[in-house]
C-alpha cells in the first residue's frame, strides 16, 4: 500500500498541474537533418499540434520519426507527434505524463508506442531585449539527471506497465531563449520564455519494461530503505526520492514494510 504522505503529494501535485505552453517553432541545425517542409504528413494535417510547438519538441519529433517516417499523424481519433517507417508511434513529452494517460493507453492496444522525454543535462539561458538584441548568455547551475523522469511520471505512475510501450529518456543540452518584455512570470521578474532548442545530443536511456525500472532501486532484494536512504544512495533531493518511491510502489517493484519513527520503511521486491 502506498504511503498516505506520497498519495497526498501526488494528489496535490496533480491539482496544481497546468498544461505546458508550447512556443512558436524555430528551425535549428539539429532538426535540419530531416527537411521539415518535405516531411510526410498523414491525412494532410500539418497544422495540428504545431502552432505553439517549441523548437526542442520539433527537433525531437523529426529525429525520432525518421527520414522516411511521418509527423502529426492520425491513429484512430488521436493525433500523434510521429510514426516511424516501421509503424511505431512517437509521442514527445517535455512535461508531465499526466495528459498522456488515456491517449497512450488507447494507442497501445493496437500499436507500438514510444514516449520520448528529454532530460536536460546542461541548459544555457539567452536573454534578449524586445528588439531581439542579445543581452546576456549564461549557464544554468541546475543539471538534469535521469531521476528527473519521476517529476513527470508521478502523474501517471502505472503508465510503464502498459504493453507495447517504451519510454526513452533523451539526454541532451538545451538553450532557453528569453525576452525581457515585462510580460513574463513574476518568478522571472517579467521575463518571457520564448523558446527552447536542442543544442547538443549526449545519449539516451530506453526503458522497455517494468524490470528496467529496477535500476532506480539501488538495493538488494528485500533490503529495507526509507525516502532518506534512497535520496542519499542516489544523490538526489528527498522530494524527488519520494516521487520515485511512489511510482515504484505503484509499479509493484517495491512495497511498504513498516515504520521507523515517523518515516515509512520500504523494501525492494
Amino acid at each position: 500500500m502506498a504511503s498516505p504522505r506520497i498519495n497526498t503529494l501526488a494528489a496535490s501535485a496533480i491539482r496544481k498541474e497546468k498544461p505546458a505552453q508550447k512556443q512558436k517553432p524555430i528551425q535549428t541545425q539539429k532538426s535540419a537533418k530531416k527537411k521539415e517542409p518535405d516531411a510526410k504528413q498523414s491525412n494532410k494535417i500539418p497544422s495540428i499540434g504545431t502552432r505553439k510547438e517549441s523548437s526542442l519538441h520539433r527537433s525531437l519529433k523529426f529525429r525520432y520519426s525518421g527520414q522516411d517516417g511521418e509527423t502529426e499523424t492520425l491513429s484512430g481519433s488521436y493525433v500523434c507527434d510521429g510514426r516511424t517507417d516501421m509503424g511505431e508511434l512517437i509521442e514527445v513529452q517535455t512535461g508531465s505524463f499526466g495528459p498522456l494517460k488515456e491517449k497512450v493507453k488507447a494507442l497501445c492496444q493496437k500499436n507500438k508506442v514510444r514516449i520520448v522525454h528529454p532530460i536536460i543535462i546542461q541548459k544555457h539561458i539567452e536573454l534578449y531585449d524586445e528588439s531581439k538584441n542579445l543581452l546576456s548568455r549564461r549557464k544554468s547551475p541546475k543539471k538534469g539527471k535521469i531521476w528527473d523522469l519521476f517529476n513527470a511520471l508521478v502523474y501517471a505512475p502505472c503508465l510503464p506497465l502498459l504493453k507495447n510501450l517504451k519510454i526513452e529518456l533523451a539526454l541532451i543540452d538545451a538553450t532557453e531563449k528569453r525576452v525581457d518584455d515585462g510580460k513574463g512570470s513574476w518568478r522571472r521578474k517579467g521575463v518571457s520564455l520564448i523558446d527552447r532548442y536542442l543544442s547538443k545530443w549526449h545519449n539516451s536511456v530506453i526503458l522497455k519494461s517494468p524490470k528496467d525500472y529496477g535500476q532506480f532501486l539501488p538495493f538488494e532484494k528485500n533490503e529495507q530503505f526509507t525516502v532518506r536512504t534512497l535520496a542519499e544512495r542516489a544523490e538526489i533531493k528527498p522530494d524527488l526520492a519520494r516521487k520515485a518511491i511512489y511510482v515504484l510502489v505503484k509499479m509493484g517493484l517495491a512495497e511498504r514494510d513498516g515504520k521507523q519513527g515517523r518515516a515509512f520503511i520500504y523494501k525492494k521486491k
